[in-house]
C-alpha cells in the first residue's frame, strides 16, 4: 500500500500546465456578474440578451428546418457556411454596401459573432503586433488580442459636456483626432471598431469613420468592424459601415450577429463579411478549430434574411420593427433613471445605457485605496441590497483606465415591458427611501 500510495505521488504532475498565451486572461466580468445576477437579482438588467421571444417567423422556419422533410438538415453543411444563408447574406450585404460579393468568398459563417472576433485576431495578429481598442470596448477584445500574441493599444472616447443642462447622449463621448493619430505606427496591425458601440450605444458619423479610415489608408492597418448591433439604431439616426468608405473595403472585415439581429443569442449564429484575401485566412482559423456551425439555425437565419430582404425598408420589416420598439423602451428606461437621479447618457443604437451614479454616493461609501473600481462595487451593492442588476462601466476600460470612469453603470432595455416596470418599481422605491432618510 505505501509502494502504491508513493507511486501515486510520483504520478501527481508538477510541471506547469497552463500555456503561457493564457497568463492575464482568466478573469472574465461576465462569469462574476452572472453568477450575482442569477444569486440575488429580481430583476437583471445586466447581461445583453432579450427577455422577449424572436419574431413568429423565425422561431417557425427553425421548427420547419427541424420537423421538416430535409432530414439533411441535421447533418454537417459547408463548413463555411451553409450555402442558403452564405447566399443570402451575399446577397443582401451586397446591396447594403453597392458592390457584387460571391457567397463562397466574400462571406463566412461562425459561431456568433464572439468567434467571428476570434477568428480575426488569430488570423491577422502576430507577436507584437499592435491594435488599436476605441474605450470602452466590449471586454473581449483585450483578451483575445493578448491570447493571439498581440499589444493592444487604448485610445478613449472622451465625454463633452452637453449644454444647457440637458442629458448627455452617446454622440457627446468622441474620439480626439489628433490622439487618435498618435496611437497609428508601423507596429499598428489593426484597429477594432464597434459602431453601434457597446457599452455606450455610440454611433460613430460619417465624419468620426472617415477620420478612422483615412488613418487606415495611411498606415495600411486593417479594420475589424464588429457591427453585431447595425439594425438598432434610434431617433432616425444612420448606421454607416466603414467599408462602404473610400479605400476601406479592401482592409475590412465586417461582423454580423444573427442574434442581435433577431433577437435570438442563443442560436450563436454570426459572420463576417470582407474581400476573399481577408477572409481566406479566417477561414483557416476557422476550419482548425470550431469547423462548422449548427445547419438548422443556419437554415432558419437564411430564411428570415431572405424575409427581409423582400421587404426591405417596408414598415412590415422587422429591422424596422424592432428599433422602433427599443427606442420606446430605451426612453421608458431613460424616464425612469431620470426621474431617481440616476443621470442617463441616451443611446444612439444598441441594447444599452449607460447612467451616471454620481448622486447615489451616499449609499455606497467610497473605499480609499481599493483596487477595485467604485462602479464595480456599487453594481455589486445594487444587486445584493436592491435586487437589480447591472454592470460596472469600469468592465470595459483596460485595467490603467479602470478609475478613469468608474461612476458610471451599464442597463440593458432589451426586455418586456414587464421587466423595466419591475426595474422603475426598484428605482422608486430607493428614491423614497433616499428622500425619507
Amino acid at each position: 500500500q505505501t509502494h502504491l500510495l508513493s507511486l501515486s505521488l510520483q504520478a501527481k504532475m508538477s510541471r506547469p500546465v497552463q500555456a503561457r498565451r493564457l497568463e492575464g486572461i482568466d478573469k472574465n466580468i461576465w462569469v462574476e456578474f452572472v453568477k450575482l445576477a442569477a444569486t440575488y437579482s429580481t430583476v437583471n438588467l445586466g447581461q445583453g440578451f432579450p427577455d422577449f421571444p424572436p419574431p413568429d417567423f423565425l422561431k417557425e422556419a427553425f421548427v420547419r428546418a427541424l420537423s421538416g422533410e430535409n432530414h439533411m438538415l441535421h447533418q454537417y453543411t459547408r463548413a463555411f457556411g451553409h450555402p442558403p444563408l452564405v447566399k443570402i447574406l451575399a446577397q443582401f450585404f451586397g446591396k447594403l454596401l453597392g458592390r457584387d460579393l460571391d457567397p463562397m468568398t466574400n462571406v463566412m459563417v461562425t459561431v456568433g459573432a464572439y468567434q467571428a472576433l476570434f477568428c480575426c485576431f488569430q488570423a491577422f495578429v502576430d507577436d507584437g503586433d499592435e491594435v488599436i481598442i476605441i474605450e470602452p470596448f466590449f471586454d473581449c477584445y483585450e483578451p483575445m488580442v493578448k491570447m493571439a500574441g498581440g499589444m493592444p493599444v487604448f485610445v478613449p472616447l472622451r465625454p463633452k459636456a452637453p449644454k444647457d443642462g440637458k442629458l448627455m447622449s452617446s454622440a457627446d463621448w468622441q474620439l480626439d483626432p489628433a490622439e487618435l493619430a498618435s496611437k497609428f505606427s508601423d507596429r499598428t496591425k489593426a484597429i477594432v471598431l464597434n459602431s453601434p458601440n457597446n457599452p455606450l450605444g455610440k454611433v460613430f458619423s460619417r465624419g468620426e469613420l472617415e477620420v478612422i479610415a483615412d488613418l487606415c489608408v495611411k498606415y495600411d492597418v486593417l479594420c475589424i468592424s464588429d457591427e453585431v448591433y447595425e439594425w438598432l439604431v434610434y431617433d432616425g439616426k444612420e448606421h454607416i459601415r466603414i467599408a462602404s468608405l473610400q479605400g476601406m473595403w479592401d482592409r475590412t472585415v465586417i461582423i454580423g450577429s444573427a442574434g442581435k439581429t433577431f433577437s435570438a443569442t442563443g442560436w450563436k449564429v454570426g459572420w463576417t463579411v470582407g474581400p476573399n484575401r481577408l477572409l481566406q485566412h479566417l477561414c483557416t482559423v476557422h476550419q482548425n478549430s470550431v469547423y462548422h456551425c449548427a445547419t438548422a439555425a443556419q437554415e432558419a437565419v437564411a430564411q428570415g434574411f431572405q424575409r427581409e430582404l423582400k421587404l426591405y425598408g417596408k414598415p412590415e420589416s422587422y429591422f424596422v420593427q424592432l428599433p422602433k420598439e427599443l427606442q420606446q423602451k430605451r426612453d421608458w428606461l431613460v424616464q425612469s433613471l431620470d426621474a431617481v437621479g440616476m443621470k442617463p447618457i441616451i443611446p444612439e443604437g444598441t441594447y444599452f445605457l449607460v447612467a451616471d451614479i454620481s448622486e447615489f454616493k451616499s449609499d455606497v461609501p467610497d473605499v480609499p485605496d481599493s483596487d477595485e473600481p467604485y462602479d464595480s462595487r456599487f453594481a455589486k451593492w445594487m444587486v445584493k441590497n436592491k435586487g437589480l442588476a447591472a454592470i460596472p462601466l469600469s468592465a470595459f476600460y483596460c485595467g490603467a483606465h479602470k478609475n478613469n470612469y468608474n461612476h458610471f453603470i451599464r442597463f440593458c432595455f432589451a426586455k418586456e415591458e414587464a421587466t423595466l416596470k419591475a426595474a422603475n418599481d426598484i428605482l422608486q422605491k430607493w428614491k423614497r427611501e433616499k428622500t425619507n432618510s
